[in-house]
C-alpha cells in the first residue's frame, strides 16, 4: 500500500530559457532538489526536480527534440499554499502577467493566476482539493 503523504503527481514542464525560468521558481519559492545537464552543454537541462517547500514539486527540462514534453507554455499548474497572497506577488514580481488577482473563491479558500515568463499558467490558492 502506497503512503497517503508522499506526493505522487508531479507536473512536468519544459522551459526554452532554462536558466531564467530557474530564477523565476527560486523567486516564487521552489528549492533546488536535483539538476542534472547535459555534459557536453551545460545549458540544456535534462531533467530537475524541484521541490514545493509546502509539499509536492515540478520537474523539468530544457527545450531539445528527444524530450518528452514538448508543449513549451503549454502547462499548468495549481500551487496550494498557506500565503498565496505572497507567492502570487513573488511570481508577479519575478515577471508572471497577472490573468486573474487574487479574489476568495466560492468553493473555498483565496486564489489568483499567473503566466510565467514562457507561458505556463500558474494558480496560486489555499484551497485543497480532496
Amino acid at each position: 500500500m502506497s503512503n497517503p503523504t508522499q506526493t505522487r503527481t508531479w507536473p512536468a514542464l519544459t522551459f526554452r530559457d532554462t536558466g531564467a525560468m530557474i530564477a523565476w521558481l527560486s523567486a516564487v519559492g521552489f528549492v533546488e532538489h536535483q539538476t542534472h545537464r547535459d555534459p557536453e552543454d551545460p545549458d540544456v537541462v535534462v531533467h530537475a526536480e524541484w521541490l514545493w517547500p509546502e509539499g509536492g514539486g515540478v520537474m523539468f527540462g530544457s527545450e531539445r527534440p528527444e524530450g518528452a514534453v514538448t508543449n513549451v507554455g503549454g502547462s499548468a499548474v495549481y500551487l496550494v499554499t498557506e500565503d498565496p497572497d505572497a507567492a502570487f506577488d513573488r511570481a508577479v514580481t519575478a515577471g508572471a502577467t497577472v490573468v486573474r488577482g487574487m479574489v476568495d473563491q466560492d468553493y473555498g479558500g483565496r486564489g489568483g493566476s499567473v503566466v510565467d515568463p514562457e507561458g505556463n499558467s500558474w494558480s496560486f490558492g489555499s484551497y485543497q482539493p480532496g
